[in-house]
C-alpha cells in the first residue's frame, strides 16, 4: 500500500492560499498571492524535494488541479518535469476537461476513490493545496504524513488549511528543522483522535 503525504505552504495563521504569487487563486477576493515567495530560499527547496521522493503520484482537489495544469506544462526543470510526468488523481465532478494528463478522475465518492488508489499500489501520493481534500484525508484516515512549511507572515483570511470541517484529531511530530528565511518545516504523523485532560487535575 502507498503513503499519501500532504505537503503544504501555510502562514502562521493557517493560510494556504495563493502562496505563489498574485494569479494563483484570487478566489473570494483574495490579494495577498505571493506570500512564500519573499521566504523561498535553497534550504526550502532541498526540503520539498525530499518529501516529494524521486517518483510520486499526485492526488489533487479540481482548484488545484486547474491551477497547477495552467502552469507548470509552460515550465522545465526538474520539478516541472516531475510534476507534468506525474500520474494526476483527481477530486472532480467534471473528469470530462481534466486535460493535463496523465490524469485520471477519483469518481463521485471521493473517499472511496481515494482508499481504491491508495489500496492499489504505486509511488507515494502527493497532495499540494486542496484544502476541500485534505480534511477528508484527515477524517477518513487515509493521510500517512503531513508535511508542514510554515512561513513567517499572518496573513488574516483566505482558505485554510483544515477549518472548522476536521474532526478533533492528533498528529505525532516526526521531525522538524528551520531555514535561514525563517520558515519552519515539521513533519507529522496522524496518530488518531485529540485527547483531552485538565491542569487543574491532581496528579497522580
Amino acid at each position: 500500500m502507498r503513503k499519501i503525504r500532504i505537503i503544504e505552504h501555510i502562514s502562521l495563521d493557517g493560510v494556504i492560499q495563493g502562496p505563489g504569487g498574485p494569479e494563483e487563486d484570487p478566489a473570494n477576493g483574495f490579494n495577498h498571492g505571493g506570500w512564500a515567495f519573499p521566504h523561498h530560499d535553497a534550504e526550502g527547496g532541498a526540503a520539498i524535494d525530499r518529501a516529494q521522493g524521486v517518483g510520486f503520484d499526485l492526488l489533487l482537489g479540481r482548484k488545484t488541479y486547474d491551477i497547477f495544469g495552467s502552469y507548470w506544462p509552460k515550465h522545465k526543470g526538474p520539478m516541472a518535469d516531475s510534476l507534468n510526468g506525474a500520474k494526476k488523481f483527481v477530486a472532480t465532478h467534471r473528469p470530462d476537461s481534466l486535460d493535463w494528463g496523465p490524469v485520471e478522475p477519483l469518481g463521485l465518492d471521493i473517499a472511496a476513490g481515494i482508499a481504491r488508489v491508495k489500496q492499489a499500489g504505486g509511488p507515494d501520493l502527493i497532495v499540494w493545496g486542496s484544502s476541500t481534500l485534505t480534511p477528508i484525508l484527515i477524517r477518513e484516515g487515509l493521510a500517512d504524513e503531513v508535511v508542514l512549511l510554515v512561513f513567517p507572515v499572518m496573513i488574516g483570511r483566505g482558505k485554510r488549511i483544515f477549518s472548522d470541517r476536521v474532526d478533533p484529531a492528533e498528529l505525532k511530530l516526526l521531525s522538524s528543522t528551520a531555514t535561514p528565511s525563517g520558515v519552519v518545516i515539521s513533519t507529522y504523523q496522524p496518530v488518531g483522535a485529540m485527547r483531552t485532560g485538565s491542569f487543574s487535575e491532581e496528579p497522580a
